[in-house]
């Protein structure tokens, strides 16, 4: 598959990740948490208005062999959720970083991305 952990985003330890433009990010889970759980079959997703924070739950995936939450590595505002992966969870699998991303925020506090990881770190995490 490549380069299974794109050098633009940010990463959390607990495998989810983050695209940051400007006060806004769009989030979503790894290639490795993707290749742990296996196909995802339901996404629940926080509802549009919510507030996220760092290092806490905000939705939960199911695969068929799990249930696992998500935890957010930024905090702030949800302002959207990714309404096709709610359709089709499976969007996930096959795209983790394109399409497949989860819920797009707006920052409350930006310089919590300090503190994630960069993809060379993230990637030695991952290899553990």
């Amino acid at each position: 598959m490549g380069d299974n952990y794109p050098d633009d985003l940010l990463y959390h330890p607990e495998h989810d990740w983050a695209r940051i433009d400007g006060d806004e990010a769009v989030l979503g889970i790894t290639y490795y948490a993707v290749d742990s759980l296996g196909e995802l079959v339901h996404y629940e997703p926080p509802a549009v208005g919510a507030t996220v924070s760092k290092d806490a739950s905000y939705g939960e995936v199911e695969s068929v062999k799990a249930v696992s939450e998500l935890i957010s590595p930024l905090s702030g505002e949800v302002l959207e959720v990714n309404q096709a992966v709610v359709d089709g969870p499976e969007i996930v699998n096959q795209d983790p970083y394109g399409t497949g991303w989860l819920i797009r925020v707006r920052l409350s506090d930006p310089g919590e991305a300090d503190a994630l990881l960069d993809a060379a770190a993230y990637r030695a995490l991952a290899e553990q």
